[in-house]
């Protein structure tokens, strides 16, 4: 495991796992992700990082069978140290891997999620070049995730992504399908930054929006549901 590391709790503590201190680092939205992904036996993330948004997920669905793709082989290594830390060894795996290029496989997989790079090219570059990587889109990044995403999954199949809300339509125009958006409201009457998508992969229709999920309480503290979701009590249903 690399240096430098925090060993943090996720839902409630059910999840402990070590992540860098700098670069990215795992937080609301990598449970939120995890929350909103339906339940599925064979699952697969792009872009995993240390993994933890996959731990989250096999933690909610215990048949799952879960496989993350990275790039970056350090992170791979601590994510399979937090896989062993937390009893998943024998079904969450990590490889080292481009997620944006991965070839369709013999057998897709029944969900695909992921946690995109989605600032924009022209923003400015974060000075750890791991969190650089991890969170701005140089161009085609985020095109190349939403195919890569649909060559890997089973046709009909959701693909379940959580992204800046000014990014939502580059996703749906790479997707070109059937989809809900699910926006992540940071308080009541304030816009949404980010939103859950959740693809129909393959098939054609309409983009629907939910009511999507108030994050705070206008004191601060997290509104009720958003505190169930994050402390794992309850899953987010993307309707």
């Amino acid at each position: 495991m690399i240096a430098d590391c925090t060993v943090d709790r996720f839902l409630d503590g059910r999840i402990v796992a070590a992540q860098p201190k700098s670069g990215f680092r795992a937080g609301h939205d990598t449970v939120l992700l995890a929350a909103a992904v339906p339940a599925g036996r064979k699952v697969l993330e792009l872009g995993s990082g240390v993994g933890i948004t996959s731990l989250c997920y096999a933690h909610r669905v215990p048949q799952a069978e879960v496989q993350g793709i990275e790039i970056d082989p350090e992170l791979v290594a601590i994510a399979r140290d937090n896989a062993a830390r937390n009893g998943f060894t024998e079904r969450v795996r990590f490889l080292v891997g481009d997620a944006a290029a991965l070839p369709e496989p013999a057998v897709r997989f029944d969900q695909v999620f992921f946690n995109p790079p989605f600032h924009p090219a022209f923003g400015t570059p974060s000075p750890v070049g791991t969190r650089d990587e991890a969170k701005r889109d140089t161009g085609t990044v985020l095109t190349q995730f939403v195919a890569a995403a649909l060559r890997n999954v089973q046709p009909g199949a959701t693909i379940t992504a959580i992204l800046r809300r000014d990014r939502v339509d580059d996703l749906l125009a790479a997707a070109n399908c059937s989809a809900v958006v699910f926006p992540l409201y940071p308080r009541v009457g304030i816009e949404p930054k980010r939103a859950i998508v959740q693809i129909a992969a393959g098939v054609p229709g309409p983009v629907n929006h939910a009511a999507g999920l108030v994050l705070h309480e206008s004191g601060g503290g997290p509104t009720p549901e958003a505190e169930a979701i994050l402390r794992g009590r309850q899953k987010i249903r993307i309707i």
